[in-house]
């Protein structure tokens, strides 16, 4: 992505869910990466396709590298929002960004990406379908 684009920025939002706590009521670190699946479905969807279409198109794309900084934290009960946008958008693979934020005070709590590559159902790696490439570009 340029410096001079401004990336589409989807927001997903749900309350935290007890299994998602540890004995403190404390939402477990690595809960917030299934947040970031959350977010990144729901980028998805709001392109109007999701990750269904993919697969049966022939496609994957599975997680190659995950970051978090982790600067607070949520409980149980409390409203969560997931920011999503796509930090990179390349040939074979795509890098999305997420800011996990408190709805009530919108406190930035987690950031982070998680990075993928296109492979094919066999597991070898390929260029993004047409289609893809062109919807993603659109929203980034």
């Amino acid at each position: 992505m340029s410096n001079t684009q401004t990336p589409v920025i989807i927001e997903t939002e749900f309350p935290v869910r007890y299994a998602e706590t540890d004995a403190m009521g404390v939402v477990h670190h690595a809960a917030y990466l299934v947040y970031f699946e959350e977010g990144r479905s729901q980028f998805m969807r709001e392109l109007g396709n999701d990750y269904a279409n993919i697969e049966n198109q022939g496609y994957r794309l599975p997680v190659t590298e995950v970051g978090m900084r982790y600067l607070g934290s949520l409980r149980y009960g409390d409203r969560v929002k997931i920011r999503t946008w796509i930090e990179e958008n390349r040939s074979r693979r795509i890098r999305f960004a997420y800011q996990v934020v408190d709805y009530n005070n919108a406190t930035n709590l987690v950031s982070g990406f998680t990075q993928h590559v296109w492979t094919d159902h066999s597991g070898k790696v390929t260029r993004a379908p047409k289609q893809w490439v062109d919807m993603l570009s659109k929203e980034n």
